[in-house]
């Protein structure tokens, strides 16, 4: 049977934790009480916080005889994103908590797979939320006073969660229609060429585009990991870009990996190459100023990747897709890279794309399983968006 867990630490949130509990078998769902707390618990719960330790690598030690309280809240962490993991009882989940609970919980509920339901009433939720929602679909509800006992206002918030969760956890979505998903990578100056291949693919497959901004290409490779994809067309790669140069939009070292371990069939290609991504002017930082800028919007600003870095990034990208050992396509346009390295265009630079390419071409390693494709077209010409969804059908079919 299918529980909603209700999990705070019940040494200092006890009261909290038993009434949203209650909210929650009010509303008709059945619930499991879990404390993740390092002290002896103030209220009744259904599964302790020994449970919950025992799961650490380490044993139960490492988690509760620790003197240190911020060792012992990432212990605790690590341990219950173990409990999540071992468990098929959850039907969502929803915490409560301030600095040391949400670190705790949200490592839990980043375990869980996305879709299913999961709130975090925090007092940190109206502040910059990334490291605890990282590229789950964790709801992130803010407490809006601390949680020092119940209060007029925190029983509202607290009331409303319930509600919330109950409500998710008793009219799930339906299932998918059926058809195979894959993922694509986008960006503003690649999105023609995405779009037009999700529309050539859209009958036979469920298109999942994701912005690459760091976090999507990310999310992308999570769900890869996961066996939620069946093949990935990445047309946009640029956040090796920030991830080399210091943007604000990075991929992390293990861009790629996720092809390597899947095997997927996977095309890519050299999307928005040319760009590494700061936001506003004011924060670029002092040694790029004579650099050549475009300001794509008031708070996002776009640098011209040189020769020297295009070679960088194209060797980076080679030497990763290089590991993989599923079938590969590389297509690269020669005509530029993105809506801005067109002629005429102010990121236009055939002397760098001409040093990627080949960087690319040199460090992949092409055989059976990789080729690479050059195409005297744009990037965002509607024949290069036929050549990709032909190259994607041709590795997919194998």
């Amino acid at each position: 049977m299918k529980r909603i867990y209700v999990v705070g630490t019940a040494d200092t949130k006890g009261e909290e934790l038993a009434f949203l509990a209650d909210a929650i078998t009010a509303a008709g769902a059945a619930v499991s009480r879990v404390d993740v707390g390092t002290r002896d618990a103030t209220i009744p719960v259904d599964i302790t916080a020994k449970e919950i330790a025992g799961h650490h690598p380490d044993g139960r030690g490492a988690v509760l005889d620790i003197d240190d309280r911020g060792t012992a809240i990432a212990a605790m962490g690590v341990a219950f994103a173990r409990f999540v993991q071992s468990r098929n009882d959850i039907g969502g989940m929803i915490g409560i908590g301030g600095g040391g609970g949400t670190s705790i919980i949200t490592s839990g509920m980043r375990a869980l797979p996305l879709g299913l339901p999961k709130i975090m009433v925090s007092t940190l939720a109206s502040g910059d939320t990334a490291p605890y929602v990282d590229v789950s679909d964790i709801i992130m509800m803010p407490a809006v006073t601390d949680m020092a006992g119940l209060n007029r206002l925190s029983r509202v918030v607290l009331h409303n969660a319930a509600r919330a969760i109950s409500g998710m956890a008793a009219s799930p979505a339906p299932p998918p229609d059926g058809k195979p998903s894959i993922g694509l990578t986008m960006f503003g100056v690649t999105t023609p060429c995405v779009t037009a291949i999700a529309d050539q693919l859209r009958s036979a497959y469920d298109c999942m585009v994701f912005h690459a901004t760091g976090t999507g290409g990310r999310s992308m490779e999570k769900l890869a990991d996961s066996g939620l994809l069946s093949g990935i067309i990445d047309i946009t790669t640029t956040e090796v870009c920030d991830l080399l140069f210091g943007g604000v939009l990075p991929a992390t070292e293990d861009r790629f990996g996720a092809i390597a371990r899947t095997r997927l069939p996977y095309v890519g290609s050299v999307g928005a190459l040319d760009m590494v991504n700061f936001w506003a002017p004011s924060t670029i930082p002092e040694h790029h100023r004579d650099r050549l800028f475009y300001e794509h919007n008031p708070n996002v600003t776009l640098m011209r990747t040189t020769a020297q870095e295009c070679r960088a990034i194209g060797e980076w990208i080679g030497t990763r897709l290089a590991r993989c050992e599923g079938p590969v396509h590389f297509l690269i346009p020669e005509k530029g890279v993105s809506a801005l390295d067109i002629e005429g265009g102010a990121f236009f630079d055939p002397e760098a794309d001409a040093v990627l390419f080949e960087a690319i071409e040199r460090t992949i390693r092409p055989n059976d399983l990789r080729r690479v494709t050059r195409l005297p077209l744009h990037i965002n010409d509607p024949e290069f968006a036929k050549a990709a969804t032909s190259a994607f059908l041709d590795i997919a079919r194998q």
